[in-house]
């Protein structure tokens, strides 16, 4: 049976919430992130800002500067996860095979679902209409027959889309397209295919599957299927949560070990927060520095056997700290991340870290 796959991707998600709850924002070029005046980036830009060539992750700054008459807005993420369950909730109606990729956007596997006489198309229509009428946001949708064409689809025609890719067309869809549009291939990626003379989905459909896996290893059979309109992954409804984390980027470098330490408190108390409301241990405690020449490393530590809390995270991350060069180097960024997580036991409140 063909797969009926549908992307929705929410349009200026952040943004489109902090105009539709203040409506004076309503038509203004609003950003949502951090301050301008300090090292703040952009989370969300609302399409009005879009214009000026704002984007997701542009310094606040640069943004500021592209667009004087912006509006910053503080981000509200506990508002932006509520409106999240909200229209998850809109899509389990249709199917329980729903994969959330971030708050703004999901795959929704519907090849079994009944409604509007399966038509992926018109239940695609239907969920962006159920969305505008209960949240007030607005949706686009892609629909195909696998995972990878779905999310090219929903890009076609935002904000607002729907657009469908069927059997039949995926494969000239493809061979016309760019490779940077490739959702799966970054910039490093474009660059290097752009240097073996690749620059659309015809010329990657010309490279045998031994030629891609020797030049990018693993992605290569990803890379050859795509290439030809094929993909297989299926739509996963239970995502594993990999690692928890927190971090923070700084208004001045900091080039004290005690400052550092001092501002890793929180994070590391967040990330314990939130491991105890998801009943979760890890093995793994990483510490992320970002320098101020814009340098970043990692340290981690993993040991097994100890029941850890605030002030033994604190002191794993004191000793990880001093693995790294921030005594010497100014640092701008600050971050903690638990991974390998597992359930936590039940024989105890305390948060069990087997490191």
């Amino acid at each position: 049976m063909t797969r009926k796959i549908i992307h929705i991707d929410m349009d200026a998600f952040y943004a489109s919430v902090e105009q539709r709850d203040d409506p004076m924002l309503r038509g203004q070029p609003v950003v949502v992130g951090g301050s301008p005046e300090g090292r703040g980036v952009v989370a969300a830009a609302s399409y009005e800002a879009r214009r000026f060539g704002i984007h997701s992750a542009m310094p606040a700054a640069r943004a500021l500067r592209q667009c004087p008459d912006a509006v910053f807005i503080r981000p509200r993420f506990d508002v932006y996860r509520a409106e999240s369950r909200r229209i998850q909730a809109i899509f389990r109606r249709f199917t329980p095979l729903v994969e959330p990729l971030s708050l703004d956007e999901a795959y929704l596997d519907v090849t079994e679902c009944d409604a509007h006489q399966g038509s992926a198309t018109l239940i695609a229509r239907a969920i962006k209409q159920l969305i505008r009428e209960e949240t007030g946001l607005v949706a686009s949708a892609g629909i195909s027959y696998n995972k990878f064409l779905a999310k090219q689809a929903s890009d076609m025609d935002k904000p607002d889309g729907l657009y469908l890719i069927r059997p039949e067309d995926g494969p000239g869809f493809v061979a016309a397209l760019a490779v940077g549009r490739f959702h799966g291939v970054g910039r490093a990626t474009e660059a290097r295919m752009h240097e073996l003379g690749i620059y659309t989905g015809a010329d990657l459909a010309e490279w045998s599957l031994e030629a891609l896996q020797a030049q990018f290893g693993k992605r290569g059979p990803f890379y050859y299927g795509i290439a030809r309109g094929v993909d297989e992954r299926p739509v996963k409804p239970a995502r594993e949560r990999k690692s928890v984390g927190s971090e923070t980027t700084f208004p001045r470098d900091l080039a004290r070990l005690d400052d550092m330490l001092e501002a890793l408190r929180p994070l590391a108390a967040e990330v314990l927060d939130n491991l105890k409301k998801r009943r979760l241990a890890a093995d793994t405690i990483t510490l992320k520095v970002k320098y101020r020449d814009f340098r970043q490393v990692t340290r981690s530590h993993t040991q097994g056997g100890r029941r850890l809390d605030l002030e033994s995270v604190m002191a794993v991350t004191r000793q990880l700290l001093e693995r790294t060069d921030a005594d010497r180097i100014p640092v701008r960024l600050l971050g903690i991340t638990a991974s390998g997580l597992h359930p936590k036991a039940r024989d105890g409140e305390q948060i069990a870290f087997d490191w």
